[in-house]
């Protein structure tokens, strides 16, 4: 259990991967620059880290578009895809850890 634990730490480790899993899970394929623009605050060189990092993880597909300029997309894989339960529920425990937080 905690060997499961620690994997899915380490994939999800990084302040926005699990705001890229996010937008691409509530928005689909995203070019690079719709993908900036959703994340606010993020610069493009960790952007671009991140999602490598996240397509070597087999999380994200990137697709080159043969388009002039050329546009890559970015859309989650069905392993990507499986770690929406995963987000789902840190999103849910953290909205009711702040509530219980301003309760105080």
């Amino acid at each position: 259990m905690i060997i499961g634990i620690r994997d899915t730490q380490e994939l999800l480790s990084g302040k926005w991967k699990t705001e890229i899993l996010g937008a691409l899970y509530y928005r689909g394929k995203m070019r690079f620059m719709d993908l900036k623009r959703q994340l606010s605050g993020i610069a493009p060189k960790v952007l671009s880290k991140e999602l490598k990092d996240m397509e070597m993880n087999h999380l994200v597909s990137r697709t080159v578009l043969d388009t002039m300029p050329i546009t890559v997309e970015y859309e989650l894989t069905l392993q990507g895809k499986s770690l929406h339960p995963v987000i789902e529920a840190m999103a849910k425990w953290g909205i009711n850890y702040r509530k219980q937080l301003f309760e105080r």
